[in-house]
């Protein structure tokens, strides 16, 4: 009986399985036959779109292939548009207005950056013949295009494709307030196209006038100024509301070049751009020639600058920097508008640009070169001063900060902190003689060779082969990884750019900035302690609530080198200036330690160098990293720090640089003093407060300002149980 249930059983699973699979096979063949008829109608209708012959390869073709590459590209630029979207935060036009007050290490005032959006000039308030200025050389058709003017960006590729070069812009107004809002100023087609991105985003959130209002206060207009009612109040001493026709011209014509057709650097130019802006009002109808021709007979004369001395460079500098500081201040502090106590010194300031400026103009021809940079600042990391170039009239480009540039020599004392640091000694004895890694043989500057010399002397004498061989030594006979050490040790000490491998590296080939150089010859100033560089030593609102200061909140001192390091360092590096290659630089009574640098091809020429008191780095050389003359550190670059730091050094307390014991003794009679050209003695420098004194009369004043605030009445007060205060 089990047996037959059993095979009952198996039977009626076998029926049921061949059922699944029987319906299964059905609806999969009635699947494929709908999809095959589906097919051939669809087909059949399609047939009827068909186009063969010269038809296909002339139209259809290319309209494909253009729908295809069109959707590739489309993809393509909003994938590179997205990053530039992280700007438009919600808050995005408040962090735009940031606006700063400058007050110099005294308190006196030295310049302004940013836009007081509450104090600029209402849109209805600007002149009509300005806004027709603005419109007609910068975007005729503003109130017309969505963002982008592609009749204008069509014009602009034919006449520059006709000229062979860029002729003229294609970029509308819109976009060209998105790239002062939100990009830089990088000629790059990933920049293009965020612009244009962002254009239309702009459009979308603001309207015509909101967004002519932002260009007119955003803009830079050369001499410092943003926006054009402060390039007026800079360039003609009155507000945008008053200014006439001839000056809204010149005005105009500052947005396609400041640098260039600023009226307080070139006057001609500024008025040819002026002439070229009335026949813009013209050809556009906005104007008759009747109505322009008094301002073409009398074009706008600016007020004179000249002698005007603004750290124009500092003050960007300055201003990038609070930008970082207030997006760091708590949620709490929506104030976007502050009064900024900086380190600057006017007086060294002042002394550095004349300097700089004194230098080129005796020597420049005869040296070739044509550009300097220096940055002078407090051991502590306080700038002192900045000078980013020979005029910022012509050129607002910080070289201080931002132009990378060959170290040479000048980077040697990074590669024997780092030999120091791994047991060798300013006594240890290497051999100067030629060496090769690869194909590439340094060789000494005189060609010659010192056979057996000691650490302390190849440093002293700026020999070449030596670094090489101890990147050799410090890799166990591996370059690359005694170069990787060398790397590590100049990033902590303070340089802040890449520093590309090469065999080349210990003797200076990978670039620099001035700043990074002088913020890490800091830290053999205080005795293997890195220090920041520093503008901001005091951040307040417009009220006197101070909102950050650098003592309490700015970024703490770190050891990057055991003292004993850096007391040989400069030990080493006093007697490269008292006896080697830097001995232009010999101070009047001050011991100071510094270093040369030459690059090859005497492209650049550098002279860092610091006492107990200041740390300071020049530079000398071209833009354009043409070779100079033969110039050497040892020239103007010493000659340069040498006169600022005499001037720098009068009437303070002098301190001794770890390692060196007491001051050197005063030189001898043929060593150089400060002055400032020909017999005559250098400025003096007026007796100034130390830092310890200054920050105890901010106290002080800090407790007078507390005091003086009215006491609120207690109620013993109010119920007149308190007795009268009677008068003195």
């Amino acid at each position: 009986m089990r047996d037959l249930l059993s095979n009952e059983f198996k039977a009626r699973v076998r029926r049921a399985l061949l059922d699944f699979d029987s319906r299964i096979d059905s609806a999969t063949f009635g699947l494929s036959t709908r999809l095959r008829d589906g097919w051939e109608n669809f087909s059949a209708f399609m047939d009827r779109f068909y186009v063969g012959g010269w038809k296909r390869w002339a139209l259809i073709e290319p309209v494909s292939e253009a729908v295809t590459l069109g959707t590739v590209g489309a993809v393509v630029m909003l994938a590179l548009a997205v990053p530039a979207f992280r700007e438009t935060t919600p808050d995005w036009l408040k962090r735009t207005e940031l606006a700063v007050t400058f007050l110099d290490r005294y308190g006196n005032e030295v310049g302004r950056r940013g836009v007081r959006q509450n104090d600029t000039v209402p849109l209805e308030e600007f002149p009509d013949h300005l806004i027709k200025a603005v419109l007609a050389t910068e975007d005729r058709r503003f109130f017309e295009h969505f963002g982008i003017d592609v009749g204008g960006t069509l014009r602009a590729l034919t006449a520059n494709a006709r000229a062979g070069g860029v002729v003229q812009g294609g970029s509308s107004l819109t976009q060209q307030l998105a790239k002062n809002l939100f990009l830089s100023n990088q000629r790059t087609i990933e920049r293009k196209v965020k612009e244009a991105f962002l254009a239309l985003w702009l459009e979308t959130h603001l309207t015509k006038n909101q967004i002519l209002k932002l260009y007119l206060d955003r803009a830079y207009m050369g001499g410092g100024a943003f926006g054009v009612d402060a390039a007026a109040q800079y360039y003609f001493g009155k507000s945008a509301r008053d200014v006439n026709l001839a000056e809204a011209a010149m005005l105009a014509g500052l947005f396609k070049a400041p640098t260039k057709f600023a009226p307080h650097v070139n006057l001609p130019a500024a008025r040819a751009r002026a002439n070229v802006v009335l026949d813009n009002l013209v050809e556009a109808g906005f104007m008759t020639e009747g109505q322009v021709f008094g301002a073409r007979r009398n074009p706008a004369t600016p007020v004179e600058r000249r002698d005007e001395k603004v750290p124009n460079y500092y003050l960007d500098w300055a201003f990038g920097e609070v930008e970082e500081i207030t997006e760091t201040l708590p949620k709490s502090v929506s104030e976007r508008v502050f009064v900024v106590r900086t380190a600057l010194d006017p007086n060294i300031q002042y002394v550095a640009e004349m300097a700089v400026e004194e230098k080129l103009r005796q020597f420049g021809r005869e040296y070739g070169a044509s550009q300097a940079a220096t940055v002078i600042m407090d051991v502590d990391g306080a700038v002192r001063a900045m000078v980013g170039g020979r005029d910022y009239g012509a050129s607002q480009f910080n070289r201080a900060t931002d132009a990378l540039r060959q170290p040479g020599s000048s980077f040697k004392p990074y590669v024997y902190a780092t030999a120091f640091m791994n047991g060798l000694k300013t006594t240890t004895t290497v051999r100067d003689e030629p060496i090769c890694l690869g194909n590439w043989c340094p060789q000494n500057y005189g060609r010659s060779y010192a056979g057996k010399v000691t650490l302390h002397y190849a440093l002293q004498k700026s020999i070449n082969t030596v670094p090489v061989r101890l990147s050799v030594m410090l890799g166990n006979g591996k370059a690359k990884a005694g170069r990787a050490k060398i790397i590590e040790t100049a990033h902590r000490l303070g340089i802040s750019t890449p520093l590309p491998d090469s065999s080349s590296l210990p003797i200076g080939a990978a670039e620099v900035t001035v700043i990074d150089q002088t913020q890490s010859f800091a830290a053999f100033a205080t005795g293997g302690m890195k220090v920041p560089a520093h503008a901001a030593l005091e951040i307040k609102t417009p009220t006197g609530e101070t909102v950050w200061r650098f003592d309490r909140d700015g970024i703490r001192p770190e050891r990057v080198l055991p003292q004993a390091v850096a007391e040989d360092i400069n030990r080493v590096l006093k007697s490269a200036v008292e006896e080697g290659t830097g001995r232009r630089a010999i101070l009047d009574g001050i011991s100071a330690s510094g270093k040369t640098g030459t690059t090859n091809g005497y492209r650049d020429a550098w002279f860092v160098g610091y006492t107990g008191n200041y740390v300071g780095a020049v530079w000398y050389g071209n833009d354009d990293h043409s070779p100079t003359n033969k110039m050497t550190g040892g020239t103007l670059p010493a000659m340069t720090w040498q006169q600022i730091m005499s001037y720098a050094h009068q009437g303070i307390e002098l301190k001794t640089l770890p390692g060196l014991g007491g001051q050197a003794k005063p030189p001898k009679g043929d060593t150089p003093v400060a002055q400032s050209g020909g017999d005559q003695p250098g400025p003096q420098r007026p007796i100034t407060l130390s830092t310890k004194s200054s920050a105890t009369l901010n106290r002080i004043e800090k407790l007078m300002r507390d005091s003086a605030a009215p006491v609120k009445p207690t109620a013993a007060a109010n119920d007149g149980r308190t007795g009268s205060v009677g008068r003195n």
